[in-house]
């Protein structure tokens, strides 16, 4: 008995000394086709929380592992994954991978418009990948200028970083040039930039470019109803850098010119590594000074950003806390002058290069029309442009539950502030039009009117305006004239934006045996406000307008100021908008992705929105006290300012919907799928509805939800010299609604028109393809093909005044969509071997409507962008980059005829026939901008 005993005892303890002794460890190294170390592949054992990254020689090591057989995953951005399967037997091995390069990243593993992350092959979604490379081949413009790289992406960033528009599929109607991300959704990290949208206030502001993001996803349309806060659009996400096990970074210098010689300097830096203890970090940012593409006497853009991100990694997944500070301020270039609607050509002396039109920089205190007893005023220089600043930071949390269940939980807070000092509209007002005089709030400005340079107080011009009532044209008085008989029709604008937000991403998800279930839910609440004030500013109409300081001296009579000693006139009268809203987007979600076989699966999913929007907006008056805010008679500049009665118009609204999307993925072999997805989605309204409309009248009605329906099938195919996608698809929009911008002359103001509720369908065809026919040599081709119209359209036409009787509604159902390009792709070859890299782009723009009345085309254009590399040491290489090599003059954007308070649906066939030779405003793209960056690693 002792005996059996002692054995039972030794082949207990032999199996426990086995068990913990029974330790391996995996080391190996990682490298490119060309024998180049890979730093940052990603290498996972599966069903282990066993991992780690390769250094920057591409060598790894994963310790005490038990002995078991595992699935080994290398996966690299850019390159094919490999998986091998392993047999550990208490012995240390050694391994050796070699990466394939994945030209379409089709095997790189995507974790946009999908509640599980997953290969983008084996995804039934469009989804297109923008790495680090390809990121570092754009000029530092904006954020909409890169995403113009992905297919089937319309971007109009002609007037700079902000102020930009972007939209796919013929989804586009309510994106407007003010609210230009309206059916997108702008995010870092898998949350938005922002939670709201409105006038002036989009995700773009609040965003910027620089070395800290690793790459872009970008989902057009479909699984985006399901997977984004309302924004059934799409959804471009900037994924930041992570992780780094061993200590490093990048310093980048840029330097460039642009346009007529203006300036451009940035810095950019990024470094990470471990802290200790899986402890890890990154941080970044940039600064920038950027004299701007256009000529201004003062800097377009100044400023930059700070990013960091810390990470505790645990033996079940990982917490990292991150956070942002913005503190930047840049500006946004307004239209062209053209005339010869058949051939844009520029007007009066401008230049679709150069021309910019704003304001010179000054500084002026306009009275707050909010606070006029107290004395209040609003600082204003139109140097500062928007000065936009963001403070945010939040904690991801990624958890393996065991038992096949994983939790995640994302939240973020925010606290946001958009300044905007600068000028809006730039319109041509002849000196023989009464609307030159009577702007600027006086009672009767009629006589002899003598302009003066506002910094100089040389005169300019002296006149008599006695006969324009009349009909007669003014009279100069001395040998001196305005450039063009005319001044500029503009506003110096001022607003204040501020909110404060948290947004939250919570899922959990449970892994059968064929099925892999999610569900959660989003939340999303924004405190936010809205204060915007114009004033009208007498500016020369010339390429670098001047401001006027403007007087009556009519003879025997006190000489009136139509303007103060800055140029500006009417203080607060053109635009008085205060407004606040509290915004809470409430939404739970279910997903499931069901194996039917080997090579079928099914993804079929749902999601309940519901938003609420309460607030309210003040009614307004002119202030009324006997010679203005002043109490003199002989300054007309403070007679008319905007100011609160006191009463306020509530509004307190729900919008609740479901929406669904499923998909089927058929994976024909390892490097090759075809899906299919129909997505039914919605986009409840913007606070633009509430803020742009109602003015003075009660806010008795909520807006419409527009629906988008989405249907489309596609292929993905990775071989080993070529790879391609393709997408067939069909979109609808309906219910939007529609007003315009219109200005009445009779007695100055501005309204928008009654809405009107239209639909669009669109039909195309994308596609993404990468063929490399011989080694270091690759040619990209991208685009869209598409059949866009306005399928029920009308438009109301107020005829130019707020008098309804004269209205009229027209019917333009069936035209094209405007702004939408029927062609539209980018073609490029890259050629890169050894220490040499170079690449020539070519990104054409086909024909647009500028209108739904399809009365004026937007000419086709093409723009060339060219660059080439050289690795100077291990550390430091050197880029050129040119963009629009040769200063292509296309038109990006259409505004109408050239007068104050026009819009682009006014430019009717008729209209154009009626006047061949009237002047119109456009947007051209940014001329020739080339710049030098040096970069150094370590």
């Amino acid at each position: 008995m002792n005996k059996i005993i002692i054995r039972f005892m030794l082949t207990i303890t032999s199996m426990f000394c086995n068990s913990v002794f029974s330790q391996n460890n995996i080391s190996g190294e990682v490298k490119d086709r060309h024998g180049n170390a890979l730093e940052g592949a990603n290498i996972i054992l599966s069903s282990s929380n066993y991992q780690s990254t390769t250094n920057t020689e591409g060598f790894f090591k994963i310790e005490n592992i038990t002995s078991n057989n595992y699935k080994i995953t290398i996966s690299h951005l850019g390159y094919k994954t490999i998986e091998q399967t392993i047999e550990l037997k208490g012995k240390d091995i050694t391994l050796s991978f070699v990466l394939e390069d994945d030209l379409l990243s089709l095997q790189t593993i995507v974790v946009t418009g999908t509640f599980d992350s997953r290969m983008q092959l084996e995804s039934s979604t469009s989804v297109s990948i923008l790495n680090s490379k390809s990121i570092q081949q754009n000029y530092p413009q904006g954020t909409a200028s890169l995403l113009q790289n992905i297919p089937g992406t319309f971007t109009d960033a002609s007037a700079g970083e902000v102020y930009t528009k972007v939209y796919t599929r013929g989804i586009s109607a309510s994106a407007e040039d003010d609210t230009g991300w309206y059916y997108v959704s702008l995010q870092e990290d898998g949350l938005p930039v922002s939670l709201v949208q409105h006038s002036y206030y989009s995700p773009d502001l609040f965003h910027r470019l620089d070395l800290t993001t690793q790459k872009v996803e970008a989902l057009r349309g479909g699984s985006s109803s399901i997977t984004a806060l309302n924004a059934p659009g799409g959804i471009y996400n900037f994924i930041s850098k992570g992780i780094r096990n061993e200590f490093g970074g990048d310093i980048q210098l840029t330097n460039g010119f642009q346009g007529e010689g203006n300036s451009l300097h940035k810095i950019d830096a990024n470094i990470g590594g471990p802290l200790g203890n899986n402890w890890f970090f990154n941080a970044g940012g940039h600064y920038r000074h950027d004299d701007g593409a256009r000529n201004t006497d003062f800097p377009f853009s100044k400023g930059g950003q700070f990013k960091f991100n810390v990470i505790k990694k645990n033996a079940n997944g990982y917490l990292k806390f991150y956070g942002k500070v913005l503190n930047d301020k840049t500006n946004r270039y307004t239209g062209v002058a053209a005339v010869n609607w058949n051939n844009p050509t520029p007007a009066f002396g401008q230049d679709f290069g150069s021309t910019s039109l704003l304001m010179p920089s000054f500084n002026a205190n306009i009275p707050d029309g909010r606070n006029l007893t107290q004395g209040a005023s609003n600082s204003f220089d139109p140097s500062q442009g928007v000065h936009a600043k963001d403070l945010a930071f939040g904690f991801d949390i990624y958890q393996d539950l065991g038992n096949n269940w994983l939790l995640k939980n994302n939240i973020k807070f925010s606290t946001k502030d958009a300044n905007w000092q600068t000028s809006i509209s730039n319109a041509f007002v002849s000196l023989n039009n009464p609307l030159a005089y009577f702007i600027s709030g006086a009672g009767f400005p009629i006589g002899q009117v003598v302009f003066k340079d506002a910094q100089s107080g040389i005169e300019l011009a002296r006149l008599n305006n006695a006969g324009i009532l009349a009909g007669q044209p003014i009279e100069y008085l001395t040998s001196n004239a305005l450039p063009n008989d005319a001044i500029m029709g503009t506003s110096a604008w001022y607003k204040e934006n501020k909110a404060d937000e948290l947004m939250n991403q919570f899922t959990l998800q449970k892994k059968l045996e064929n099925h892999n279930i999610t569900t959660g839910f989003a939340l999303g609440f924004s405190d936010t406000s809205l204060f915007t004030q114009g004033s009208f500013a007498f500016v020369t109409y010339e390429p670098n307008p001047r401001l006027l300081q403007v007087t009556l001296e009519n003879p025997g009579d006190p000489v009136i100021q139509l303007s103060d000693s800055n140029g500006i006139s009417n203080y607060g009268g053109l635009f008085f908008v205060n407004s606040r809203a509290k915004v809470s987007q409430i939404s739970t979600f279910i997903n499931d992705r069901w194996k039917v076989s080997d090579a079928i699966h099914l993804d079929l999913g749902l999601r309940y929105e519901t938003i609420k929007h309460k607030g309210s907006k003040d009614r307004f008056a002119p202030f009324t006290q006997d010679g203005g805010l002043d109490g003199n008679n002989n300054t007309a500049y403070d007679n008319g300012i905007l100011a609160p009665t006191g009463e306020k118009d509530n509004f307190n609204y729900n919008y609740s919907y479901l929406s669904f999307s499923g998909g089927i993925n058929y994976k024909i072999d390892d490097d090759g799928a075809l899906f299919a997805r129909f997505s039914q989605g919605n986009k409840a309204p913007e606070l633009n509805y509430y803020f742009n409309n109602f003015s003075n009248v009660p806010i008795n009605k909520k807006g419409e939800i527009q629906k988008i329906n989405q249907a489309e099938i596609g292929v993905k195919y990775n071989l080993k010299n070529f790879s391609f996608t393709s997408t067939l698809f069909w979109s609808q929009l309906k219910d939007i609604g529609i007003a315009n911008f219109e200005f009445d002359s009779s007695d100055n103001s501005i309204f928008y028109t009654p809405i009107q509720f239209n639909t669009s369908r669109t039909i195309g065809l994308e596609w993404e393809s990468v063929y490399s026919p011989v080694q270091n040599f690759i040619l990209r081709f991208n685009g869209i093909i598409q059949n866009p119209k306005a399928t029920e359209w009308k438009v109301y036409d107020a005829a130019g005044s707020v008098d309804t009787s004269d209205d009229s509604i027209i019917d333009y159902s069936g035209n094209i969509l405007p702004f939408n390009p029927k062609l539209m792709f980018n073609l490029s070859n890259e050629y890169q071997k050894d220490k040499i890299s170079a690449f020539i782009k070519w990104q054409f723009m086909g024909k647009r409507d500028g209108n739904v009345s399809n009365g004026f085309k937007l000419p086709a254009y093409s723009i060339f962008n060219v660059g080439a590399g050289y690795q100077i040491t291990k550390q430091l290489s050197a880029d050129l980059l040119v963009t629009n090599l040769f200063n292509s003059e296309g038109l990006a954007n259409f505004f109408g005829a050239n007068s104050f308070g026009a819009n682009a649906n006014g430019a009717t066939p008729d209209f154009i026939a009626a006047n061949p030779d009237t002047s119109f405003v456009v947007f051209p793209v940014l001329r020739r901008r080339a710049l030098l960056k040096l970069n150094y690693s370590f």
